[in-house]
């Protein structure tokens, strides 16, 4: 099964600017992820990995990469995981995150996000717990994020019914 955003990544990453246009048509259709500059790595059913360099709009007030950065990082790289993964028609939100900061997080950050339970397509919504791992480039873990995420099954809609209910 490929979903259109995993089929959009297979296409651009061949490209030697492919990953950074994916990264910029994810903060387009997302703008807050922009605030961080992302550029995603890698990308397929349940695992998605993504890197955020340091720079200064990152960082807290001792120089270091900011919580709420990190709390971005963790967001996208889970979220657009479970977009690559979930059958058409399901979708998902974040419901909450539980966070641990382990390290000092300086240099460019390394986020990995995978399932810590089984995805799949039900008739009725379930919260699904999303670990999402963020590395400094010495491989050090700096910052670890559990999102609950809700995944509830689309609603169908009939056919040339307007998506705006108003």
């Amino acid at each position: 099964m490929s979903t259109p955003l995993l089929s959009t990544w297979q296409g651009l990453s061949r490209w030697p600017a492919g990953p950074w246009l994916f990264s910029r048509a994810v903060c387009f259709k997302a703008p807050y992820f922009s605030t961080i500059a992302p550029r995603f790595v890698a990308l397929e059913a349940g695992r998605c990995e993504v890197r955020m360099r340091d720079r200064r709009a990152v960082h807290n007030h001792i120089g270091s990469v900011h919580a709420i950065a990190l709390c971005n990082l963790a967001e996208l790289a889970g979220g657009v995981m479970l977009d690559a993964s979930l059958p058409r028609d399901m979708r998902w939100i974040p419901k909450g995150m539980q966070v641990e900061y382990r390290a000092r997080a300086q240099g460019t950050m390394h986020a990995t996000a995978t399932p810590d339970a089984a995805i799949a397509s039900r008739e009725s919504g379930y919260e699904l717990p999303v670990r999402v791992e963020v590395r400094d480039d010495a491989g050090t873990l700096v910052f670890v994020a559990i999102i609950a995420m809700w995944v509830s099954p689309r609603p169908v809609r009939a056919p040339g019914a307007s998506r705006d209910p108003r």
